[in-house]
């Protein structure tokens, strides 16, 4: 029973897992802080990102271990088994709650969402961080049953485990103790409180690096519907299926999500990956509930499970292109390497990003505004120059490529940034602009000269 999501889920995860040979940044970003220095690797940890810092020690370990394999595969690989054994352990949670058949349709109703299917295929954290919550989940139900120490311990231990990869997964803990029974609610209490006191270290840490989420708006309005309509889609199929099945899957679904969107309302952070784990309690919902019709011999019900299984077809082939994401790293890198330039400015300089995998692309490049490297700097995207500097640097060159986020989009107003826009809009002419997947590589030099 639980063999068939998980098989299900690494043919869905491993068919086009290269995407063309494909990345986007923050892939980029898991890429280079993985394969730095160890040293290094930690030192960066200490400024920035901190809330990934386990998951890049992870896959540091992973480079090292695989070497001169594919490296776009051993950066994906292990969202593809992670999401896979989610798959699996859903399974086991809907056979717990509903029975089998609903365990083995909610399996296979979650390697097939949309969501996981796209982060079964990303060089980030969060298939496993599924993983880990649907894990603790299932360690969850048996501490409820059996009472035991050890019980509560090995689920208090996978949770934490999966807020360490990343923190939001303790939203997660929240949901569970919302759907406890009274009786078991002081022992579910007691191992959040550890798992929260746990947690506390990294969370301090990561508080202090919050510019590393200051791209986050408000919730726009295509977030907040989709959370209103899977809660609604949630919400239908408790009332269809009812019993522990709603009563532990819809807080799971809805919860984490709601909070927050709640704490947005103070500081923008809600980004609908970070609570990915929620569409655990969407899976076993929709299993619970396909289960219920196919006992009442609805044929209209299993008429539209498998039309919904058609309708993902489209989302399914667009998730495995390189279009599907906001940028694409290495079109861009190639975009760079034909420019004919001599120097090169980030605008901004956090797409710095785009080169990192692929260093050859700047070669013979002067990178005008840089000051310390990524790597030598232990930031994410390195260092820049005062603006004067930039501004001297930038007089001084013959042609200059700029690579920029697309038109329309919000600039940044930080003196370094400013300096960049008005030297090159005032000294420089664009000679040709090349749009690629997420960005625009414009080759500058002097009136005249083009």
């Amino acid at each position: 029973m639980v063999l068939g999501p998980v098989a299900l889920g690494l043919v869905v995860g491993l068919w086009g897992l290269r995407r063309g040979g494909s990345l986007w940044r923050d892939e980029a970003v898991t890429y280079d802080m993985a394969r730095r220095p160890l040293p290094d690797l930690v030192g960066t940890l200490a400024h920035a990102d901190a809330v990934h810092g386990l998951y890049y020690l992870v896959l540091h370990g992973l480079f090292r271990i695989c070497g001169d394999l594919d490296p776009l595969l051993v950066l994906r690989l292990p969202s593809v088994l992670a999401a896979a054994a989610a798959g699996g352990f859903v399974a086991l949670l809907g056979q717990r709650l509903a029975g089998p058949r609903a365990g083995l349709l909610a399996g296979a109703v979650f390697v097939l969402l949309p969501p996981v299917q796209r982060y079964a295929q990303e060089g980030r954290g969060y298939a496993l961080v599924c993983a880990l919550v649907a894990w603790a989940s299932y360690l969850l139900l048996g501490a409820v049953r059996s009472g035991s120490r050890r019980a509560w311990a090995g689920y208090g231990a996978v949770l934490l485990t999966a807020c360490l990869v990343h923190e939001f997964a303790v939203l997660a803990a929240l949901a569970h103790l919302v759907s406890l029974p009274r009786r078991t609610r002081r022992a579910g209490l007691a191992v959040t409180v550890a798992v929260a006191a746990g947690l506390a270290p990294l969370a301090v840490l990561s508080a202090g690096q919050s510019e590393q989420v200051a791209w986050i708006g408000g919730p726009g309005a295509g977030a907040l519907l989709g959370f209103a309509g899977v809660s609604a889609l949630g919400a239908g199929c408790a009332v269809l299926v009812k019993g522990p099945p709603a009563r532990f899957a819809l807080p799971l679904l809805v919860l984490p999500a709601l909070l927050l969107l709640l704490l947005s309302l103070i500081k923008p952070l809600y980004v609908d990956r970070y609570v990915l784990y929620g569409h655990l309690g969407t899976a076993l919902l929709l299993g619970a509930a396909l289960d219920r019709l196919l006992r009442r011999g609805h044929v209209l019900g299993v008429a539209a499970a498998g039309a919904a299984v058609i309708a993902l077809l489209p989302a399914t082939l667009h998730l495995r292109t390189p279009e599907s994401r906001t940028d694409d790293v290495t079109a861009i890198a190639t975009a760079i390497r034909a420019a004919d330039a001599d120097a090169i400015v980030f605008m901004p300089s956090r797409r710095r990003v785009w080169t990192l995998t692929d260093p050859s692309s700047v070669h013979g490049l002067r990178d005008l505004a840089l000051k310390g490297s990524p790597s030598a700097s232990r930031t994410l995207y390195g260092t820049e120059l005062p603006a004067p500097e930039i501004r001297t640097r930038l007089l001084a060159a013959g042609r200059v490529v700029s690579v920029r986020d697309p038109a329309g989009q919000p600039v940044d107003r930080t003196a370094q940034e400013s300096t960049k826009r008005r030297v090159l809009d005032r000294y420089f002419v664009e000679c040709g602009t090349r749009s690629v997947q997420g960005a625009r590589v414009t080759v500058h030099a002097r009136p005249g000269r083009c």
